[in-house]
Parts: C-alpha cells; structure tokens; sequence
C-alpha cells in the first residue's frame, strides 16, 4: 500500500519532537519580534520591512580583517585572488540563507540549536571555540579601528586601541532607542565606505580585462602555499563563523503572522535582504583588492601593512584625496563591524551556556579580550606587529568556520527539525559542498604550516 506523503500539519508536529526541549527564551529578547510586519504591506514595503538584517551581518563581511588581506593578497599576487573573493561571497550567501531558514523556521539560533542537540561536553567545546573566533574578529576591529584613528588625527596606535573600548557607549545607545535606528547606522556606514572606494576605483584606473581574468580561480592558489595562506585568510575574513549564530537570531526581530505561510514568505524576504546585503559586501571587498593591484602590484610594490596603503596611496594615484578617503573608510570599517560584535556575543553566551549579561558588560568583556593582545603588540612591535595580527586573526576565523558550518547544514537538512522548511536537496548537496571545501582548504593550510616547521 503506498506510502501517504506528510501533511504541513505532520512535519511541524515532527520537528517539534525532534527537540529534546521547547524552544528557550527568545535570543537577543530586547529585541525580539520588536519591528512588526504588516501582512496588507505590498511586495516592496514589505521587503522594505524585512530589509535591515542583512546589513548587520554583511558589516562583518567588509571589517578591517578584510582589509589587511585584500590589500596583501592586491599588492602580491595583481587580480589573482579576486577568485577567492567572489567565490568566498557565494559561499556566505549560501550559509546565511541557511541561517535565516533555521532562525524563521525553528525559532532558535544555531546556538540555542547546539545546546539543544548535542552533549554538554560538546556543546561547551563548540562555545569556547566560537569565543575565540569572537575575539579574533574583534582583534581585527580593534587594530582597524586604532590605525584609522592613527592615520586621521596622528593618534598613537595604543590610544587608538585603548579608545575602541568606549564604543560600547554607542551601541547601547541606539540598542536603546530601537533596532531600526542600528540598522540605519549601518547601512549609512556601509553607504560611506562604498562611496570611499567607488572613487578610489576612479582614481585607480584598473586593467578590467586583468579584473575579469582574476575572478576565474586559478590551481597555483591552492598549490602555492603564499597564495593559499592569504586566500584562506579571505576566506576567513570573509565567511565569518559568529556570523552564522547573529543571523539566525536578528532575523527573529521582525513579527510577522507565524503561519506556515507567513514563516515561507518571511524567509523568502529575508533570503533577499542577506543577498542583496552581501553583494554590498562583495563590491567592498573587490573593490579594495583591485585598488591594491592597480596602484602597488603594477609598480612591483608589495604592500602588507595598512599605514603603507595609506601613505602610498596619494603618490601612486596622483592625489592626497585617496589617502583621506582611504582612512575614513577604514575607520568607519571599524566602527561599523563593533555593532555586530556585541549581539553577536550576546547571541552566543546566551544560546550556547544560557548565560544573560548585560549587554555593555558582555562587549567590554570581549573587547578587553582583544584590546590587551592588540596593546601589547602595539606597544611592542608597532605597526609591523599590528598588522601581522590583523593578518593571523582572520586566518583563525578561517580555522573555526566547519564548527559553525557544519551544525547549521546538518540542522537545516533535516526534516525532523525543520519540518516543511528543510532544504531541498540541492541545497542541501551545495551547502555540503561548501562545508567539504571549507575543511579540506584548512586542512591543507595546517599541513603546509606543519611541513614548514
């Protein structure tokens, strides 16, 4: 007798049981559910009220991480690694798509996921590493942030890096006064820095057939252990592993009817803003690797500090409005990418251990955690040291991704969970795809480094 095929009805009854536990507090539940969405509002005033977001998670995309290896990776090896930028943004447009399903269709956040799911024991190992991804990325805020201060105003880089930790001051206030208002700083930040470098792109004057040639990846980035190194660190500055815990948490500020439909059509929105925000992402973060070619790889300068493209910049392209829009960009960079920072450690203590803090405590406990490495080194090494760590921090965020990654596609693939909202199986085989690239490229970053020891 023929199998009947499950109703709607069957799969959330199903993958409400899979759960060893109801669904917790709600993440981040300030916020939650506090941007109503009208179900009368049309395709584009709804899209308008879904849009916000997406913005928050591309900031992270686009931080100065990015930054430190475009640059290198520009300056080295031309348009080369322009591959790595496009494909790495593919990637994440995937992996954030998966996070918006899982936070509309479960009501968790990947970390409220893993605590649900598997033992204590791994559930606490999978907390300590994303700490530490945390802090990586909020090493590289720092150390952006004080050289954009540094390169501005003439502040010393350990002031710099000292006077980053009071930007907490700034996220409670907007926190305080509504989501929206963080998500429109955002998106101006982002407008700032793109407009930054769509004149420095101006100024540049690329070779577009050579920028065309370097988005088709090329075998000698994988066989090369300098380009693999950078392109990993890409990789990492740009598919960034607490991404993946604050998107599936932010998309559940908004309140929609939480029907099947309404959960369909609230994730087909959310699937738009994340795309349409991360092709923002894209842009930046090409942008910046074609500038670097364009004004140091074609005079055979190679540039790996930050401070250097600053100062390099106004000579190369004929005018000292490069340099300024250079450092502005790179400050707002900095600021913008210490937004998503607090919620996103807010999201992982909270789902991972069901520690509450208050915000401003849980931000000046991360940012000490980074602020006391990036004043050692720069106090001691200077600019040199600075940008190394700036460098090896998104190298370790590359090395945290499969403990993020692989959660996530496990729990979206499966019907038990996710019921009717489950990946299709072609998306499910990309997303897998990605996951097995992702741990064969650290892999053979760790057997390159262990052969060189």
């Amino acid at each position: 007798m023929p199998q009947s095929q499950p109703t709607p009805t069957s799969l959330a009854k199903a993958s409400a049981s899979a759960w060893r536990r109801e669904a917790e507090e709600a993440s981040l539940p300030e916020v939650h559910q506090s941007v109503l969405v009208s179900p009368n509002l049309g395709f584009w005033r709804k899209l308008l009220a879904f849009s916000g977001p997406g913005y928050l998670v591309a900031v992270g995309y686009m931080d100065p991480g990015n930054w430190a290896t475009d640059i290198a990776g520009g300056s080295r090896f031309g348009y080369d690694l322009l591959s790595v930028i496009f494909v790495s943004n593919l990637m994440a447009i995937l992996l954030q798509t998966l996070c918006a399903r899982l936070g509309i269709a479960t009501g968790r956040d990947l970390a409220q996921a893993c605590r649900d799911h598997y033992p204590i024991p791994v559930v606490w190992s999978l907390w300590v590493l994303c700490e530490v991804a945390i802090c990586a990325c909020d090493l590289a805020e720092v150390i952006g942030s004080a050289i954009a201060l540094n390169l501005l105003f003439r502040l010393p880089l350990v002031y710099g890096v000292v006077l980053t930790s009071f930007d907490v001051l700034l996220v409670m206030y907007l926190a305080n006064h509504g989501f929206r208002y963080l998500e429109a700083l955002v998106v101006g930040l982002i407008l700032l820095v793109g407009g930054c470098f769509f004149a420095e792109l101006l100024l540049a004057h690329p070779d577009w057939l050579g920028v065309a040639k370097g988005i088709v990846p090329r075998l000698e980035i994988v066989t090369d252990p300098a380009r693999l190194y950078l392109a990993i660190g890409i990789l990492g500055a740009t598919v960034m592993p607490h991404n993946l815990y604050l998107h599936s948490s932010i998309v559940q500020t908004r309140k929609y009817t939480p029907t099947s439909n309404g959960k369909r059509e609230a994730i087909r929105f959310a699937t738009i803003d994340s795309t349409v925000a991360l092709m923002s992402a894209l842009f930046i973060n090409g942008a910046i690797l074609i500038v670097a070619a364009a004004a140091f790889h074609r005079q055979s300068k190679v540039v790996e500090e930050l401070q250097d493209a600053h100062k390099l910049l106004a000579p190369m392209l004929g005018t000292t409005a490069a340099s300024v829009l250079f450092a502005v960009a790179l400050l707002a960079s900095g600021q913008n990418s210490t937004l998503t920072g607090t919620l996103a450690g807010q999201v992982v203590m909270e789902g991972f251990i069901h520690l509450r803090l208050r915000p401003w405590l849980r931000r000046m406990i991360t940012r000490g955690l980074a602020v006391v490495p990036a004043a050692i080194v720069a106090g001691i090494y200077g600019n040199k040291g600075s940008n190394q760590l700036l460098l090896f921090s998104q190298v370790v965020l590359s090395l945290q991704l499969p403990f993020a990654v692989i959660p996530l596609i496990h729990f979206t693939s499966s019907r038990k969970k996710m019921g009717e909202f489950a990946s299709p199986t072609w998306l499910q085989v990309l997303a897998w795809m990605v996951a097995g690239g992702i741990v064969v490229l650290n892999v053979k970053l760790l057997w390159d480094f262990v052969q060189s020891l």
